[in-house]
């Protein structure tokens, strides 16, 4: 099924003729309402009228994230705040929090983006979603309940935490879709497990996860552990939310929603800007946001593009999953490290759970990690033999994957942190010691 056929399924003249249209009122918008684009535009000699082909994009400077937070929290507003219904921000975690702001207008083509996505993931109006985000200022909640409601999907904004209730909830109501981050899904799974809650004692049949990024192999142990079908999508704050992409039930890339959002990979040394399937840090204009309009955003998060019209019927470009990011990539003696490149090592290997966490320190001058993966059975804990053989497999499959060698550390269940949210997976001492 198809949400908005006449969209998806346009053909890539149409889309790009869609695109440059709305690229040109995007960046009117932004010229004439924010002064911090006005300022940025006239110091390279550049106006909104000179936008005269998609290629002409790449003329406009790139927005990062400090911006946002330099412009707290209203100076990127296009809009009065009279006409802004809506606010949403980062935890600010590291300083001021990233605000957004949305109009009527731009709820209701967020609640469209998600439907689509919904849609595509295999959701239908029968359906009864568990949202399992945390809702407030968090995108994740809202944008997925709306969007769930578009499609006139049964919501249970059961937010996220109190995991025994929401095993309660999931039985009682009879959820058929789970809606949340991948890594409370895995945790949810083993409350499942301790309270006897198999396969055939719930309704479960999709999930659809957001809020970081998964390895293929995480999305297998998660099928395994709920029997479901897990789908990913794709979407920031400072962009939107959640409704940026999303997969369909092919599972193979996450389809962007090319009218509303303009992608681009670019060389995230040279900002230099590349061809379709190579990697490269995704960078996102948005082309119908009213409240905040970002041109060219330098998301840091690392994939590629697929332009071919994909399996499902839908014509649209598909972005990859984030394969890592220029800023949680760890360089450990001259090497580029992700923690995805680590995940896909750990999660399926037998006897190793899907939890772990790197930690990252410094001896000397040198760079090291240290991997800890937790074991499914802490008996093995007691068997030498078998555990010294099973940490030495670890690190020879880490060391052909990452081409540097990394210290194991096998630890009890249940030893690493849970997070009802993002999962914490890297623990950096370099600045500790």
């Amino acid at each position: 099924m198809i949400w908005n056929r006449d969209i998806e399924c346009m053909n890539r003249q149409e889309i790009e003729a869609l695109q440059l249209s709305s690229l040109k009122q995007s960046a009117g918008r932004a010229y004439s309402s924010v002064p911090f684009y006005k300022k940025k535009m006239d110091e390279a000699g550049l106006r909104p009228e000179h936008i005269q082909k998609l290629k002409d994009i790449e003329k406009l400077q790139f927005t990062v994230k400090t911006d946002l937070r330099d412009n707290y929290p209203y100076d990127l507003f296009a809009v009065p705040m009279k006409k802004i219904i809506r606010l949403h921000a980062s935890s600010g975690t590291t300083g001021k929090p990233i605000v957004v702001g949305y109009t009527k207008n731009d709820l209701e083509n967020w609640s469209e983006c998600v439907a689509r996505l919904i849609v595509a993931a295999g959701g239908n109006d029968e359906d009864i979603a568990q949202v399992v985000f945390g809702y407030g200022l968090f995108t994740g909640g809202f944008g997925l309940h709306y969007g769930l409601e578009k499609v006139g999907i049964t919501v249970v904004p059961a937010s996220s935490g109190n995991s025994e209730r929401q095993m309660m909830l999931m039985q009682d109501f009879g959820s058929t879709i789970i809606v949340g981050t991948p890594s409370y899904a895995l945790y949810l799974s083993e409350i499942a497990e301790e309270m006897g809650i198999t396969k055939g004692r719930h309704r479960l049949r999709l999930g659809i996860f957001g809020g970081e990024g998964h390895t293929p192999e995480m999305r297998l142990e998660i099928e395994k552990r709920w029997g479901i079908l897990a789908t990913e999508n794709y979407g920031l704050s400072e962009i939107v939310g959640p409704g940026v992409s999303g997969e369909c039930t092919c599972q193979c890339g996450m389809h962007i929603n090319e009218d509303h959002f303009y992608p681009e990979i670019i060389d995230p040394d040279t900002g230099k800007t590349l061809d379709y399937g190579e990697k490269g840090e995704l960078v996102l204009t948005t082309l119908t946001k009213e409240g905040i309009p970002m041109l060219r955003y330098r998301t840091k998060d690392i994939t590629y593009l697929d332009p071919e019209p994909c399996k499902c019927g839908r014509t649209s470009i598909r972005m990859n999953k984030i394969l890592g990011r220029t800023d949680d990539m760890l360089i450990i003696r001259g090497v580029n490290v992700f923690p995805s490149q680590i995940e896909s090592v750990l999660v399926g290997m037998e006897h190793i759970g899907p939890h772990y966490q790197i930690v990252v320190t410094r001896k000397g001058y040198m760079d090291e990690i240290e991997v800890h993966a937790e074991l499914i059975d802490g008996s093995l804990l007691e068997r030498i033999g078998e555990l010294e053989a099973l940490e030495h497999n670890i690190r020879h499959k880490l060391k052909t994957v990452l081409q540097i060698d990394s210290k194991v550390k096998l630890v009890e269940p249940r030893s690493i942190e849970r997070s009802i949210g993002k999962a914490k997976r890297v623990i950096d001492l370099r600045g500790k010691m």
